[in-house]
């Protein structure tokens, strides 16, 4: 791995970031504009027959004709990264945000805390169920990259492979659906690793990794990252990571995305990126990781 030219490539897009784009989670109130009338609190929803999305306003929720669905209007689609998950992604500087962001992503985020492939919070459904509730809204357009990342609350919640397993591949076939263009990719549940108390996390980690695997999709497995990369100490509580471990963990993500060539477009020339703590060897002893580069 090429650690040091790479964190020079990664270090700086990431500090820059700052406060990434957020797109999904909750979702403001919305009125019903008449055709050319603006939103005057809040965003609006808009018929097909009322605009046209390219004259619209980002954050203006607009109902797709094709799905009857609505979605929201971002910035510039096209340089827009969907991200499903939990926790893990929802603050404004996760470390999967970070990731994407330091690739050159706007990031538009679709989840919630508590919730996961088959877990729900009690306001947002799981994955599968809120998008098909319009509990998160997608962008509306094509996206370049949609990322799905979870697993953590299906640990900790008793989820059965078969359930995780099913919803997941549910997700993947809507996603697929109203996408056709985009690539996916999925990142596993964070963990600790089956050798150092990583549990049904680390379970869950290596399950994902085999619905991937079955759906060719690109694969991170983080369920033992915790402990490879010595980051137990950069945690805010045994589950979520600190400012630092954000940091730390942006890095190495964006450098595994990186490696399996999801650089947007125009954004300088792909490299891997490792964080400040991990040492080259930990780096070289890689060969047994759950990373899968299926359907590039």
């Amino acid at each position: 791995m090429r650690i040091a030219p790479a964190l020079s490539r990664l270090v700086a897009p990431i500090i820059a970031a700052g406060v990434l784009v957020g797109g999904c989670g909750q979702i403001p109130p919305a009125t019903t504009a008449s055709p050319g009338a603006e939103a005057v609190t809040g965003p609006s929803v808009r018929n097909a027959q009322s605009a046209i999305p390219g004259s619209l306003r980002p954050g203006t929720v607009f109902r797709n004709p094709a799905s009857g669905r609505n979605e929201m209007v971002v910035a510039d689609i096209s340089r827009t990264a969907v991200l499903i998950g939990d926790s893990q992604s929802e603050p404004t500087s996760s470390w999967p945000r970070r990731a994407l962001a330091s690739l050159g992503y706007e990031v538009h985020f679709c989840g919630r805390g508590g919730t996961g492939f088959v877990a729900s919070n009690g306001a947002t459904g799981n994955y599968i169920d809120a998008l098909q509730h319009g509990d998160w809204l997608l962008p509306y357009g094509s996206p370049p990259l949609v990322v799905i990342e979870g697993g953590g609350n299906d640990a900790s919640r008793g989820a059965s492979d078969a359930q995780i397993s099913a919803n997941a591949e549910r997700l993947i076939a809507s996603i697929r659906q109203r996408y056709p263009d985009a690539r996916l990719a999925m990142v596993g549940t964070l963990a600790r690793g089956t050798a150092n108390g990583g549990g049904r996390r680390s379970e869950v980690n290596t399950l994902l990794g085999t619905v991937a695997a079955r759906n060719s999709i690109p694969f991170v497995g983080v369920g033992d990252w915790l402990t490879r990369y010595n980051l137990t100490n950069s945690m805010a509580d045994g589950v979520h990571m600190n400012p630092a471990g954000h940091t730390a963990l942006g890095l190495l993500l964006a450098g595994r995305l990186d490696d399996l060539g999801f650089r947007s477009a125009g954004n300088g020339q792909a490299g891997s990126g490792q964080a400040g703590s991990v040492s080259a060897g930990s780096v070289q002893a890689e060969s047994g990781s759950t990373e899968s580069a299926a359907g590039r």
